[in-house]
């Protein structure tokens, strides 16, 4: 607040961090006049540019109207930067190099788009829940809205480096609950982490698994466990919290709902 009433009349810039399907999330702000205080600045810049990857994510991040911020954000993301941690986890998450990019308005920075996705909130037919906890591994089977089993296992799956542990045992659940009905129409999946089109791309149920087998074996584990179950089943991969507020938007009958998921 203290920095925003200093630039209140300084020169305007934005940030604009793109994302997986053209998705990108932008900020407008105002900073002090080139040569009054170039460090702080830059501090604050690079602290709206590091919030806005771990809130929405990113790997092309482009800052408009700054010269000098820009390249004092290219330095910190650089490899062996102060920020490389976040770029390389960026980069990984979305299988796309990290990069930093310059354009000298903010008019001509890419602008924000969202996207909703439109999932949830259908109860008919015969439908698997999985949830992959840190310790235990829940799910269950649900036949037009009523549950028809449900089991809770304790797992390990921190604990193995063998991605073959995480996917046997995210199997049986499938086909345990899969035997209770008489088909599977959808399978709904809930689990701690960054997924991206149903791929798992940052989890922690595979902290121990190397990078190696993470790309071959892990990353399309659910995609691999689905086709077992059988061909072309729908199949939804979220973040707990986005499913914690799912559940909550069915619940309460709202739309503006935020969901906190406090696992292992």
């Amino acid at each position: 607040q203290a920095f925003a009433a200093r630039a209140a009349k300084g020169p305007e810039i934005r940030i604009a961090v793109e994302r997986n399907d053209g998705l990108v999330a932008t900020h407008d702000m105002r900073i002090l006049p080139e040569g009054e205080d170039d460090a702080l600045n830059l501090r604050m810049a690079e602290r709206m540019v590091k919030s806005m990857l771990w809130v929405y994510g990113g790997f092309r991040v482009t800052i408009a109207g700054s010269k000098a911020v820009y390249e004092g954000v290219k330095e910190q993301y650089r490899e062996g930067g102060e920020r490389a941690f976040d770029a390389n986890f960026m980069a990984h998450v979305y299988e796309h190099a990290f990069e930093v990019c310059y354009v000298a308005t903010p008019a001509e920075a890419p602008q924000r788009k969202d996207a909703s996705a439109p999932i949830g909130r259908h109860l008919d037919g015969c439908r698997i829940g999985f949830d992959a906890g840190g310790s235990d591994r829940k799910v269950s089977a649900v036949i037009d809205g009523e549950t028809v089993y449900s089991e809770e296992v304790l797992w390990f799956p921190k604990e193995n480096s063998n991605p073959q542990y995480q996917y046997d045992g995210i199997l049986e659940a499938m086909k345990t609950a899969a035997s209770h009905m008489p088909r599977v129409d959808a399978i709904g999946v809930s689990s701690a982490g960054v997924y991206i089109n149903n791929k798992i791309r940052a989890a922690s149920l595979f902290i121990k698994v190397s990078p190696e087998d993470f790309d071959k074996y892990v990353k399309n584990m659910y995609i691999d466990v689905a086709r077992e179950i059988g061909p072309d089943i729908p199949l939804e991969v979220a973040n707990d919290g986005d499913v914690t507020a799912l559940a909550g938007a069915m619940d309460l009958n709202e739309n503006a709902v935020m969901g906190i998921a406090m696992g292992t």
